[in-house]
């Protein structure tokens, strides 16, 4: 591994002029009288969105803010994969005891998902704990690199994780994840729980359906579903969203090339094929087009392109003919779960307990998928709650209770 390199975003101003081009030059579909969301993104908020992409979205107002985090480039070698230059935000929080947390963010989304909560994180009281905040781009995410050759999955993952956070000074940490953060957390608590992860929070806490053989008294309790009229309302959410919202699993995770080339071409179609997902994955949350342009110029803008963030899908899935828990089981590392109601999957809250020692609940009456980003003071408080003093948590990192001795 190299030592770490400080990282600025400067797209090149040709790079700005080709989205510019690219932007009036669209031919935009037409649209069936009255459709609205029922097939797909309005035309109506698409044309809104790229007129202000083209005409006022101050791109360079957004990259001189992003900047101002503190960001990073470490090149990490990943044992069959060769070196990925990996970029990363490293928030220290001013307490020396602090936990280190790695946060790990998801599709659609990048690294930008931790930005309100870092202040949150990382400040010192007495009151709550403090970390040293750790959020990375996934490789072919924003402006990590992307893998090369084929195979790179949960294994591989975790072991950037790790790595990344051992090169830091964190032999010991806490972990956070939602959506991609969650299903590579599972990984990563397979491979390298309790040793060096030593606790982990979910926004998203799903798993595999429980079987007969493998989970009998869960299995048993399926057949009490019927009469649990909270449980069916999520598993009935969830039902339709498998039914109307999973086209963009199975294109991804079958022919991510495809849907590629459309995306790395055009910022149009990049934008439909996101903001979709921040709209409709999100509780209601009054997404300004300044956030929605920022978010997806980052995958325009992306060191490898929009195509590649897509084909963590394919991997995961081996081209969608395994589940992307192959490999896994329950591990005995403590665990927070958060329910969020805007959640795009919810499942019997009982089933969290196959992923391992749930030692943290919460549930919240408002926000959705992208919980980092909707309510930030929410999930920030679930993880001072678990990690500070009287919490099941407290103390599991040694020596970084998250307080200054006093």
């Amino acid at each position: 591994m190299t030592t770490e390199q400080p990282f600025r975003i400067a797209v090149l101003e040709s790079d700005l002029e080709l989205l510019r081009k690219k932007l009036e030059l669209f031919r935009f579909p037409d649209e069936l009288d009255g459709a609205g969301w029922e097939y797909g993104v309005p035309l109506d908020d698409v044309r809104r969105l790229v007129a202000h992409w083209r005409d006022g979205f101050d791109w360079r107002k957004a990259e001189a803010g992003i900047n101002e985090l503190p960001m990073y480039t470490r090149d990490i070698e990943i044992e069959g994969h060769g070196t990925l230059s990996i970029h990363y935000v490293h928030q220290r929080s001013t307490v020396k005891d602090a936990i280190p947390l790695l946060f790990v963010h998801g599709w659609p989304g990048h690294f930008l998902e931790v930005r309100k909560m870092l202040p949150l994180l990382t400040s010192a009281s007495t009151e709550h704990p403090s970390f040293h905040v750790v959020a990375l781009n996934l490789p072919g995410f924003g402006f990590s690199e992307a893998p090369k050759k084929p195979g790179f999955a949960g294994r591989q993952y975790s072991e950037v994780f790790n790595k990344l956070m051992l090169s830091l000074g964190y032999p010991e940490y806490a972990y956070q994840g939602g959506d991609w953060g969650h299903l590579l957390g599972v990984h990563a608590v397979n491979h390298y729980g309790n040793k060096h992860i030593k606790a982990w929070h979910t926004n998203i806490p799903i798993y595999r359906l429980p079987t007969l053989w493998t989970h009998p008294l869960l299995y048993l309790g399926m057949f009490t579903l019927p009469f649990d009229k909270a449980a069916q309302a999520d598993l009935q959410a969830t039902a339709e969203w498998r039914q109307k919202g999973l086209g963009y699993f199975m294109e991804q995770s079958t022919m991510p090339q495809t849907i590629g080339y459309s995306l790395a071409d055009s910022p149009v179609g990049l934008l439909a094929w996101i903001y979709e997902k921040l709209v409709s994955w999100s509780d209601h949350y009054p997404w300004t087009d300044d956030e929605v342009l920022e978010w997806v110029s980052v995958y325009w803008f992306s060191r490898s392109g929009p195509a590649a963030a897509g084909r963590i899908y394919y991997e995961m899935t081996a081209g969608g003919t395994r589940d992307y828990f192959e490999g896994t089981k329950w591990t005995p590392t403590p665990l927070g779960v958060s329910y969020f109601p805007g959640e795009i999957v919810r499942l019997p809250k009982s089933w969290s307990h196959m992923l391992g020692k749930v030692v943290f609940h919460s549930e919240h009456d408002k926000g959705g998928h992208f919980a980092a980003f909707e309510q930030p003071e929410l999930l920030a408080s679930d993880l001072r709650e678990m990690f500070g003093k009287g919490g099941p948590a407290y103390n599991v990192v040694q020596g970084k209770s998250g307080y200054d001795e006093v």
